[in-house]
């Protein structure tokens, strides 16, 4: 179990503080909902986590493997709804990889993205695509 706790300062900015490390993240809202988008506002951070999650499971898979993945990118791309209420409607993610495409890494590692942790806790009307780029 891990406990993070926060608090609002104002201003649609909240700090929020990661028990474990202490690390500490801010978030305000999006220019379009009436922030400043001066930070990563709570949807931006639900894309970064899908997007790290799959990172992160993928370079478990691969580490069991004897592979590694150190050099990976990602990138996510968030689409919110236009509609009420408001809410991510697409969490589009493209995967570079450092290493060359086998058939067993590739359904190994593609089947990890798919289901890490946060892609099977994302609501099913969420699409959730994912692209892979393999090295030559």
């Amino acid at each position: 179990m891990v406990k993070i706790t926060g608090e609002y300062q104002g201003d649609l900015h909240c700090v929020a503080t990661h028990g474990p490390s202490g690390t500490m993240l801010v978030t305000d809202a999006p220019k379009d909902n009436q922030g400043r988008g001066e930070a990563f506002s709570p949807t931006d951070l639900v894309a970064t986590s899908l997007a790290t999650c799959i990172a992160t499971t993928m370079a478990i898979i691969a580490r069991k493997h004897g592979v590694e993945l150190k050099g990976l990118r990602y990138e996510v791309t968030k689409e919110m709804s236009t509609d009420a209420p408001r809410r991510i409607v697409r969490l589009a993610t493209t995967v570079w990889l450092p290493i060359a495409r086998t058939d067993d890494l590739a359904k190994l590692l593609e089947h990890a993205a798919h289901h890490c942790p946060v892609h099977q806790s994302l609501h099913p009307q969420v699409d959730k695509p994912v692209v892979f780029h393999w090295a030559e």
